[in-house]
């Protein structure tokens, strides 16, 4: 029995076998059949169908617009006086007097620190003095030059009368060749006497040049203002020694002209050509809002500055009631003229590629097709919104705003309504 079911078992073993075998085979069969059913034939895979048209991109249009009007520029910085003076002493003495403070206003000629200088007073006494004695030489030259004129005269005289009587001979030739050399003695006496005058003269010029230069040194002894305007610092007082003509330490006080500030403005390349003195200028300060101060080009450079390109201008501001100070930040605009017109059109529709600056322009062709054109662009400068183009555009063109990247000279747009480029 036990040897019926072994026999048994092993005949069951390879039948299961085989049948998987079977199955295998079927299924790999089925596949075949199915693979062979739905596989494309040939003559449909050889041409493939095409493709619909490439639909066009939709862009933006704007219209280049021509600016004739004038360049606005506007820049901060910092007002400054319009004379700033720092005074020293000429006299050196001590500080007898002092008349103003920090924050005096003063008016020009008016008395700031008196100085007492006793040696310079005296030098200019005995220089006068000295001056006294040169003229009283001077008039004892004068007189010598007299003396000298009638000793002449005397010896001419002589002379004559000599040369006479040894001509008839009661008198002999040596006196008459002896009173001849007198005459001319005494002449050479009178030259010697005037050059002497002179000399005198002289001295008195110079002595008197001496007491002009010591009277302007004693006048340095009163301080005045050179000119109107507000004391910013005082560094000595009433009792101070001081030192002539000593630059290198503080000065005694410094002097600010503030009816008038000043500001420097340094204007761009593309607009100094504009510049012009009288330009008008407005004048805005964050510490009084919504008041405008007017201002005007003084002055300017007249040559760029080789580091930046910049043409310096000074911008004066009248301050007669004191509104201002020096040393406030504001902000100065100025509305230059231009030389040139330009074209703008907006900041976003400038392309910058391997092929330089362009600006893509939209055409319509003869069959109601618009296409974009590649137009090379010369920058004049860039606004906040705005490129102003020197070259490339006349103005009226439409451009593209924010072209697409692939987008290539002759492809065609379809556009969408299109702005104003100034607007």
């Amino acid at each position: 029995m036990a040897d019926r079911n072994s026999s048994a078992a092993g005949e069951a073993g390879p039948r299961a076998h085989r049948g998987r075998v079977w199955f295998a085979l079927l299924a790999l069969a089925g596949a075949g059949f199915l693979g062979y059913r739905y596989w494309p034939d040939q003559s449909r895979a050889a041409s493939p169908p095409q493709s619909a048209e490439a639909k066009p991109p939709t862009v933006r249009a704007a219209a280049a617009a021509r600016a004739s009007g004038p360049l606005t520029l506007t820049q901060t910085g910092t007002t400054q006086a319009f004379d700033t003076a720092s005074l020293y002493p000429r006299a050196t003495g001590y500080i007898v007097a002092r008349q103003v403070d920090i924050g005096s206003h003063v008016r020009k000629g008016d008395l700031l620190f008196r100085i007492s200088a006793p040696d310079l007073d005296q030098q200019l006494v005995q220089a006068q003095a000295q001056v006294l004695q040169l003229q009283a030489a001077l008039i004892q030259a004068r007189a010598m030059v007299d003396q000298a004129e009638a000793n002449r005269h005397l010896a001419d005289v002589t002379n004559r009368r000599t040369s006479t009587l040894a001509g008839t001979g009661a008198e002999t030739r040596q006196n008459a060749d002896t009173s001849q050399a007198g005459v001319l003695a005494q002449a050479a006496n009178v030259d010697a006497v005037k050059a002497a005058v002179k000399v005198a003269e002289a001295n008195i010029a110079a002595q008197e040049a001496q007491v002009a230069r010591l009277k302007v040194l004693t006048g340095f002894e009163e301080i005045r203002a050179p000119f109107d305007g507000v004391v910013t610092t005082r560094n000595n007082d009433v009792g101070d020694a001081v030192t002539a003509d000593t630059n290198t330490g503080m000065p005694l006080l410094t002097l600010a002209r503030d009816d008038v500030l000043r500001m420097a403005v340094n204007v761009p390349l593309y607009a100094a050509d504009g510049i012009r003195d009288g330009l008008n200028a407005r004048v805005e300060v964050a510490q009084i809002p919504g008041k405008i101060f007017p201002g005007k080009v003084a002055r300017s450079s007249t040559t760029l500055l080789s580091s930046a390109r910049t043409l310096v201008t000074q911008v004066d501001i009248p301050n007669p009631d004191g509104a201002l100070q020096a040393g406030l930040y504001i902000t100065v605009t100025l509305e230059i003229p231009r030389v040139s017109p330009a074209v703008t059109v907006p900041n976003d529709a400038l392309i910058f590629d391997q092929d330089g600056t362009r600006v893509a322009v939209v055409e319509t062709g003869a069959d109601g097709t618009t296409v974009a054109r590649m137009r090379p662009v010369t920058i004049f400068r860039q606004t906040q919104s705005l490129l102003e183009l020197r070259t490339g555009l006349s103005g009226g063109e439409r451009v593209i705003v924010g072209p697409p990247a692939s987008l290539r000279d002759g492809d065609r747009v379809a556009l969408r309504p299109e702005g104003k480029a100034g607007a």
